[in-house]
C-alpha cells in the first residue's frame, strides 16, 4: 500500500505512523508543504495521512498552501482514499467536510485520557481500545463533528478527539503517533505554547513520560490503523 503523508513543520512528522508502516510492508512518501512541495495526484497514493502543526486552519494568509491542501484532502474524500488526520490533520479534515473550526475554550497539552463515547465503544475501529485512555495532547483549537460523522471520542478539556466519517475518514484530535524524540522536539520549538492551564503540564511532566506511555499509544495506534480499509 502506498502512503501519502502531508507535512506541515520538520518537528511534526509521521514518526508512529512511518514505523507501522515499515512494519507493515507499506511505502510512506512525505510532502513538506512548508517547503514549498505540493501533493501528488490521487493516482499515486492509496492512503492519505495528515500530520499536525502549530497553525491553524484559518492562517492562509501567512500559510496560504493550506487552502490548496484543504481542496486536495477533499478531492482525496471525493476520490473513495482512507484518510487519517492528527491534530491540524483533523481540523483540516473537519473543515474540508464543511465543519466549523475555531478556538477551543483551553489549551490541552501533555499526557491526558481520551474517553471513548458510547458510539466509539460498540465501533469495529474504536471499541478494542479501553473506555479511557491517556494519550499525548497539543493543540489550542477544536472543530464541531462534520455532519454524518461518528463521534468516537471527547476529553474533559475538548468534546471532539476523534470522529470517522464513511467508515474510512479518521480524525483524531490528539497524538498517537508520538514517539520520545517527536514530543522532546514540539517541546523545545513550542515552548511558549505551555502557559498554565487547567489541561497544560509543565515541561518536566511532559518530558517525564515512559516507556510504557509510549507503548501504549503506539499499541492504539497500529490496532487503529491495522482495522483501517486498505
Amino acid at each position: 500500500m502506498r502512503i501519502q503523508c502531508l507535512q506541515h513543520v520538520p518537528f511534526e512528522g509521521p514518526f508512529g505512523v512511518a514505523d507501522w508502516a515499515d512494519a507493515r510492508g507499506h511505502t510512506l512518501a512525505e510532502t513538506p508543504l512548508y517547503d514549498g512541495a505540493e501533493p501528488p495526484g490521487q493516482a499515486a497514493f492509496d492512503w492519505l495521512v495528515i500530520m499536525g502543526g502549530p497553525m491553524g486552519v484559518g492562517d492562509t494568509a501567512e500559510y496560504p498552501w493550506l487552502a490548496a491542501e484543504q481542496a486536495f484532502i477533499r478531492q482525496s474524500i471525493d476520490a473513495g482514499k482512507t484518510l487519517v488526520g492528527v491534530c491540524l490533520g483533523a481540523q483540516l479534515i473537519a473543515a474540508a467536510l464543511g465543519a466549523r473550526v475555531y478556538r477551543n475554550a483551553h489549551k490541552e497539552i501533555g499526557w491526558l485520557p481520551i474517553e471513548l463515547t458510547p458510539d466509539g465503544q460498540v465501533s469495529e475501529l474504536f471499541g478494542w481500545l479501553p473506555r479511557s485512555l491517556q494519550v499525548f495532547h497539543w493543540h489550542g483549537d477544536t472543530f464541531d463533528l462534520p455532519a454524518g460523522a461518528l463521534h468516537l471520542a471527547g476529553s474533559a478539556a475538548c468534546a471532539h478527539q476523534a470522529f470517522l466519517y464513511d467508515g474510512r475518514v479518521l480524525g483524531l484530535q490528539f497524538h498517537l503517533e508520538s514517539t520520545p524524540e517527536s514530543v522532546a522536539g514540539i517541546t523545545a520549538v513550542c515552548a511558549d505554547e505551555l502557559v498554565p492551564g487547567p489541561y497544560v503540564q509543565e515541561t518536566a511532566r511532559i518530558l517525564a513520560a515512559t516507556p510504557e506511555d509510549y507503548a501504549r499509544i503506539g499499541q492504539a495506534l497500529f490496532g487503529l490503523l491495522d482495522r483501517l480499509p486498505q
